[in-house]
């Protein structure tokens, strides 16, 4: 037996190391998790879930359907939810595209969207990214009549970087009507800016557009795999016809519920990350390296490509005191590491790791 067209081109996808061999102590700054942990709210309702274990959770998940419809004013029949976004970034190719047709997206965007078109045997077509930005006229330019889904993460993950509305209605005026633009807010909850939106504005005024959203950031629910989908009805129709009968657990449904309603925690959060990003771009500067602007709960940090100070020596040096950073040379980005917002302990931590490890002579 042999794997359809285009599996067996995949390089699978590889989560952020948890453990660093011989420290004492582990800061696990590498898959820009939340530091604050989930809402104290969610972690009881995941908890009383439990005495219902033996009953299938609602395939529909209507109520935490509603949730999310109630705290951002849409249409819960809009919405489709998922195990994780990943399952929903993955479940598009499989509905609107055939062997051959292409999938767009920028050169350093999420490894998914690449695993996702090649898993439905599609094209996956990379756009270059200059300056570490989503280009919107290197997109359109690859654009072609078998173009199927354009994906765009926003902001971007590992660059932290973003696009602004004006610039994702240029880019949805340039696609096909035929064509899907999906918009990953993955990130969305960390952003403060004037001019950003998370997509749900575009998707309520034009066709083809779906935004994918998730629990893992910042409300802390990492392990459960929850995510949504806002999009066009007749997009959610098709995905509700291929998903798993009972993709979201009734536990993690339930956490998911009383941690969209907590605002107060997640309001905590977001106040946290804007404190440590700031204070890490400061830090890491000092430090004699270069970083990149991010509105993420993130950084990523270039390093010299040749000699002692490479981001692979610094890689090595940081595992040894525990720190541990992502690699991102998966991303084509060779000589850089990013750095996930910890705690206070975990961020002062990893500042004085990088500030040490580039004064060795």
């Amino acid at each position: 037996m042999r794997p359809v067209p285009g599996i067996s081109d995949i390089q699978a996808y590889v989560g952020g190391r948890a453990d660093a061999v011989g420290a004492t102590r582990v800061f696990k700054l590498s898959s820009n998790e939340s530091p604050l942990g989930p809402s104290p709210k969610a972690m009881e309702a995941y908890k009383a879930a439990s005495a219902r274990l033996n009953v299938y959770p609602d395939g529909a998940a209507s109520d935490l359907r509603a949730a999310i419809a109630e705290a951002f004013g849409l249409n819960p029949d809009r919405i489709v939810c998922g195990n994780g976004s990943d399952e929903i970034l993955h479940l598009l190719p499989q509905a609107y595209c055939n062997p051959g047709d292409e999938v767009l997206f920028s050169a350093h965007g999420f490894l998914v969207y690449r695993i996702a078109a090649l898993a439905a045997s599609a094209v996956a077509v990379e756009a270059p990214e200059a300056k570490l930005v989503t280009d919107i006229d290197a997109m359109l330019a690859r654009v072609t009549p078998k173009t199927k889904i354009v994906f765009v993460a926003n902001p971007n993950n590992p660059t932290g970087s973003y696009n602004t509305p004006a610039e994702l209605r240029r880019l949805r005026a340039g696609l096909p009507k035929e064509c899907l633009l999906v918009i990953d807010a993955a990130y969305a909850d960390y952003v403060s800016r004037n001019d950003y939106e998370s997509g749900i504005e575009l998707v309520a005024t034009t066709d083809n557009t779906v935004m994918t959203r998730t629990f893992s950031k910042i409300h802390g629910l990492a392990a459960l795999r929850v995510g949504w989908a806002y999009g066009p009805a007749s997009v959610i129709d098709a995905l509700n016809r291929i998903r798993g009968p009972f993709n979201v657990s009734s536990a993690a449904q339930a956490a998911a519920i009383a941690a969209i309603r907590d605002r107060a925690h997640a309001e905590a959060s977001a106040r946290h990350n804007a404190k440590w990003l700031a204070w890490l771009t400061e830090e890491v500067t000092a430090a004699s390296l270069k970083v990149y602007p991010s509105v993420g709960n993130f950084l990523l940090i270039e390093f010299p490509s040749h000699g002692r100070k490479s981001a692979a020596a610094a890689d090595e040096f940081l595992m040894e005191r525990g720190v541990i950073l992502r690699g991102v040379a998966a991303y084509g980005l060779p000589n850089c590491l990013r750095l996930s917002v910890g705690t206070e302990e975990g961020n002062r931590a990893a500042a004085g790791a990088l500030r040490e490890f580039m004064n060795m002579r």
